[in-house]
């Protein structure tokens, strides 16, 4: 199975070094010299990686100066992963482990079903399909309690305007 790990960026030198917008929580592991990642119709081999300004820059053995690093700008990279590879860490999911969970509450009812995970600088948060309606939900311990893998279902906690905004609370100005 392929998944997302990274997207090209501008090149970094005229040696051939891109810089790579990082997708994935095991950058050191996907990008470890000798690995091979898939860009397009080919495959390129990481030569040298190394963190930088929230980034990473990477060397391919395949791209040899400036020019052919900036010819694969915007490019997506993927990686082979065994669909049945998981995190080392407790409480730390894969994107595809979670996309097509349910999401019910705290009480069981049910909510929808989860069809993305968007990454944000403060914290990933899940994309729900609520009867055709988009809610995003926080992917943190205080609203996503549980994640129950074999059970297909993540618990989302019901705090007034998350699920429904109709039920939000709002505060009015003195004297209003």
């Amino acid at each position: 199975m392929l998944v997302v790990i990274g997207r090209i960026g501008r090149a970094h030198g005229v040696r051939g070094d891109v810089t790579v917008d990082v997708r994935t929580d095991e950058p050191e592991r996907r990008f470890a010299p000798g690995s091979s990642v898939v860009c397009g119709d080919g495959t390129l081999t990481v030569a040298s990686a190394r963190p930088h300004s929230g980034r990473f820059i990477v060397k391919f053995q395949e791209v040899a100066d400036r020019t052919a690093a900036e010819a694969l700008r915007g490019s997506v990279l993927e990686a082979r992963i065994d669909p049945d590879e998981l995190p080392d860490e407790e409480d730390v999911f894969y994107d595809r482990q979670l996309i097509g969970l349910d999401a019910v509450t705290e009480a069981g009812a049910p909510i929808g079903v989860v069809t993305d995970v968007v990454h944000l600088p403060a914290h990933d948060t899940l994309a729900i399909d609520a009867s055709g309606r988009e809610v995003l939900v926080p992917f943190v311990a205080a609203l996503v309690p549980e994640v129950d893998l074999d059970g297909g279902r993540v618990v989302v906690v019901d705090v007034p305007g998350l699920l429904d905004p109709d039920t939000a609370e709002v505060s009015r100005p003195e004297g209003a």
